[in-house]
């Protein structure tokens, strides 16, 4: 990737502000159109959007996505529907143990909602933030619960495959378990024993660095530092670890780009809210690789490096990736990572879904640390300014999603290609328009105060047992 340090800033306020007039427009539309019966919708075709059984996993982007737009817009009317659409049909999605995506659905709808409620963006209303507050204890307490145990005090919480399956995706969602215990909430367990969730989550994370995460040590013949691996396969009997694999990318043995997006954003936020603890919060955890604080951070940082060098390195010069690092016939574009992306070319899709995930996990390891990070906030700045450029908006009145050239699943086919001789091209996903407005607002919100838009350090510190 090229990155540009002197980013124009001022045309990408224009940019922004763009971007959540679009998304406010386009969320009224949907909300309209919507019906219940149809179920979440998740990705579009023909520029409609569709559902697609497969988990319940997009929802809270559905409403997640007006709620930062009436935000970006001031629309009064835009937040009150968003509110009235979590409260009324997310509750679902709190108690749902068939999953690992409680940090997609509902730390976007009711997480979001409290922070903009400590932000003074909608009204303080005490049964309102206690009812956040509880619908996110909850929340991380039964995403917790879905967990697989390994030797040595590791773990992970377990995709919707099963128990002998870590996903590279779960990263991002570690947040509900965050928020619940920054919250005060433990998981009870058999005879009242009591879980930690901070525990959960650390163990989770150093569980993924290990498997997930390739740090050039010669593990396979592929292994290169930073590349990830979507699944990784383990023995639930004697909690070996068994295999690398892959369920949306090309193979378990080439990176699957929104998966490395999904690390990337994963461990550089949970870097924001680790930042935030004492060395106390770590005294009373039985993890024999995680006594201090330093030494959490000190291997977050180490993950987090390697993960966001290996985007950089392998991704065209306008930082939108290709679907996969190791596409089957990546080899007949002509210097493809010499050049811009081409979400039309006649042999791989580009993931501008992907972009928007590594636009947002750049930007806040880049701010994490500060002036040794610009090279990094300069190639977030970067690719949020090409994912609102007029290539990658959907701007037609009559389309309905908002970040165009994303792509869903590739090897089942599920993507629509409007062209059968070309990739799938031209649609939208919710992840996709729900994380550039995340990006797009982590961008106003820096400019606006001369420092990073911390998602954690807006809810209030609880006494900790």
């Amino acid at each position: 990737m090229r990155s540009n340090p002197h980013t124009d800033m001022l045309e990408l306020d224009r940019s922004i502000d763009r971007v959540f007039s679009l998304a406010a427009k386009k969320s009224r539309r949907l909300a309209e159109r919507w019906k219940d019966a149809d179920g979440s919708p998740v990705f579009t075709v023909k520029g409609r959007y569709t559902s697609r059984g497969w988990t319940e996993w997009t929802q809270g982007f559905q409403f997640g996505i007006p709620l930062i737009a009436g935000l970006g817009m001031g629309d009064k009317g835009l937040l009150e529907y968003a509110e009235r659409m979590i409260v009324e049909k997310m509750a679902v999605h709190l108690t749902h143990r068939g999953v690992h995506d409680h940090g997609f659905n509902n730390v976007s709808t009711y997480g979001m909602m409290l922070r903009l409620m400590t932000k003074g963006a909608i009204p303080e209303e005490t049964w309102k933030r206690r009812y956040c507050e509880l619908a996110l204890k909850v929340s991380g307490a039964v995403q917790a619960s879905r967990w697989t145990a390994l030797p040595d005090a590791l773990g992970y919480i377990y995709s919707f495959n099963g128990p002998h399956s870590l996903f590279a995706d779960t990263m991002r969602s570690l947040r509900t378990l965050a928020l619940a215990w920054r919250l005060g909430q433990v998981l009870m367990g058999e005879q009242d024993s009591k879980v930690n969730l901070l525990e959960r989550l650390l163990a989770h994370a150093e569980t993924t660095a290990r498997y997930n995460v390739y740090h050039g040590t010669g593990r396979d013949r592929w292994d290169q530092k930073g590349r990830v691996a979507h699944e990784s396969i383990f023995n639930i009997v004697n909690g070996s670890y068994r295999a690398p694999s892959s369920q949306q990318g090309f193979s378990p043995f080439t990176t699957w780009t929104r998966g490395l997006a999904w690390v990337m954003l994963g461990f550089a936020e949970e870097l924001e809210f680790l930042n935030t603890l004492d060395d106390a919060d770590f005294a009373n955890l039985e993890l024999p690789y995680f006594k201090l604080k330093d030494a959490v951070l000190s291997r977050f940082e180490e993950v987090a490096k390697e993960v966001c060098d290996f985007y950089l390195l392998n991704t065209p010069t306008d930082g939108i990736p290709y679907w996969d690092t190791g596409g089957p016939q990546m080899h007949k574009i002509k210097d493809a990572l010499e050049n811009d992306a081409d979400p039309y070319n006649s042999y791989e899709p580009v993931d501008s879904s992907a972009a928007a995930i590594a636009a947002q996990a750049l930007l806040r390891y880049g701010s994490y640390l500060g002036a040794e990070g610009k090279r990094y906030l300069d190639a977030g700045l970067s690719i949020v300014s090409r994912l609102c450029s007029d290539e990658y908006l959907a701007l037609a009145s009559d389309h309905e999603g908002l970040l165009l050239h994303a792509v869903y699943h590739y090897p089942n086919g599920w993507d629509y290609a409007p062209d059968k001789d070309l990739p799938p091209h031209g649609e939208s996903c919710m992840w996709g328009d729900y994380h550039l407005l995340e990006a797009a607002l982590w961008v106003r919100e820096w400019r606006a105060g001369g420092k990073p838009s911390g998602f954690f350090d807006i809810f209030p510190v609880v006494a900790k047992k």
